[in-house]
């Protein structure tokens, strides 16, 4: 019997539908995340071993062609901002997917995840802001909303039987939805000097993107201009050019990639999204975030370090706000959601796997990372959060699978 026979026939429908995708994207996901945390291994290690030299290869210049509008880019630059906004496309493609054909298509199954993730932002910026209480580190509240998909997937397929499809399908959504919040947050809270004229530039790009993706053109290099430019527009504008990423992915359309000649309507086919998706994800799993970690986790990890850490309200901050604040966010939410009938459990989900994923949820680090490096941009701070970043989703992550660990067995005998 497959696990779609024991649920109604809508639910039973839609897991048909999205279960193979979500297979791929787990497969990507997890191997992704061995390659993330490796990168940051790696980079935490050179950085404790040899931090001039680690500090010297990542200050390289690059030739003011590269750097386009701006001649005093660096290596760090390139890899900390400059390549980010390819994986903040591939989130605009996975968010258009999940809103079209996956989990959050439905209003009657996304509701619940959408909300869960809400409270899974909300609280632990309200536990960052009161331990922090309007210090110096005051605007790193946005950091601890973030949620790592990479490494909740890995954690997950780590867990394999113990944990249900549908806990990785809820996860999933949560994760969409929480990249949301997190992109609104940067765009607007942690974008500075905003010169408009710019904006109207980066504006237009994206206006010429859509006007060609509804004249039916196809063509990925076209896409592929009008999206750098848009990104570097926007930057030079004063903003975070990942909302420009995230646009560009939306407007993807979820139809034939290839329509043929005289045709009347679609064909069965791949469509523009899981195309895009097929060729990018890869880059942006392998090649973009690695390099990301390699240059934004290179801190040295001193046990002076670390004793200032532990005393300093920003990394306290962060580390309450992933370990605290988004498993009870999440549950609470959840719990609120489902009583007040909001929104109703997956079938085969029970609290005790949600419980699971809520702290699994606290593992926090690409774009709690990026959001840092806005918030305390070359700045001590910056490295004061990185290992609140650190500690906090180590700890989430062991909370999460030792749940996982406890109630497994006792869900696998009931």
């Amino acid at each position: 019997m497959t696990p779609s026979e024991d649920m109604t026939p809508w639910t039973s429908r839609f897991v048909d539908r999205v279960r193979d995708p979500v297979q791929e994207f787990l497969a990507t996901e997890s191997a992704g995340g061995i390659a993330l945390a490796g990168a940051a291994i790696v980079a935490i290690v050179w950085a404790t071993v040899a931090t001039a030299s680690y500090t010297a290869f990542w200050a390289h210049s690059l030739p003011p062609w590269i750097g386009g509008l701006s001649a005093h880019l660096t290596l760090q630059d390139l890899a900390r901002e400059g390549l980010m906004p390819i994986f903040f496309f591939v989130v605009g493609l996975e968010v258009k997917r999940e809103l079209t054909v996956g989990e959050l298509s439905d209003m009657r199954v996304a509701r619940l995840p959408v909300i869960a993730a809400l409270g899974g932002m909300v609280v632990p910026a309200l536990i960052y802001a009161a331990v922090v209480h309007g210090g110096p580190g005051a605007g790193g509240w946005g950091i601890p909303m973030a949620t790592d998909i990479a490494f909740v997937v890995g954690a997950l397929q780590l867990l394999g039987p113990r944990v249900p499809t549908q806990l990785k399908v809820f996860m999933l959504a949560i994760a969409v939805v929480d990249d949301i919040g997190a992109i609104i947050v940067i765009a607007v809270w942690y974008s500075h000097g905003v010169r408009a004229g710019w904006i109207l530039a980066s504006v237009a790009c994206v206006v010429a993107a859509w006007l060609v993706l509804r004249a039916g053109v196809r063509w990925v290099p076209l896409f592929v201009v009008l999206g750098i430019a848009s990104c570097l527009a926007m930057a030079a504008g004063g903003v975070s050019p990942t909302i420009d990423a995230v646009v560009l992915g939306l407007m993807m359309p979820m139809a034939p990639w290839r329509v043929p000649s005289g045709a009347q309507r679609s064909v069965p086919g791949q469509t523009a999204v899981e195309r895009l998706e097929h060729l990018i994800h890869p880059w942006s799993a392998f090649v973009v975030l690695p390099l990301f970690a390699l240059a934004s986790a290179g801190i040295p990890l001193t046990a002076e370090a670390i004793r200032h850490a532990a005393t300093d309200p920003i990394a306290l901050g962060v580390v309450f706000g992933l370990v605290i604040g988004k498993p009870v966010g999440v549950l609470i939410a959840t719990w609120l959601a489902v009583t007040l009938r909001l929104g109703v459990l997956p079938d085969g989900l029970r609290w005790s796997h949600v419980a699971c994923g809520a702290a699994l949820a606290g593992i926090g680090f690409t774009v709690a990372i990026f959001i840092a490096t806005l918030a305390f941009p070359q700045t001590a701070q910056d490295d004061v959060a990185l290992i609140g970043i650190l500690a906090g989703s180590m700890i989430a992550a062991l909370l999460g699978l030792g749940i996982a660990l406890v109630t497994g067995r006792r869900d696998v005998g009931d």
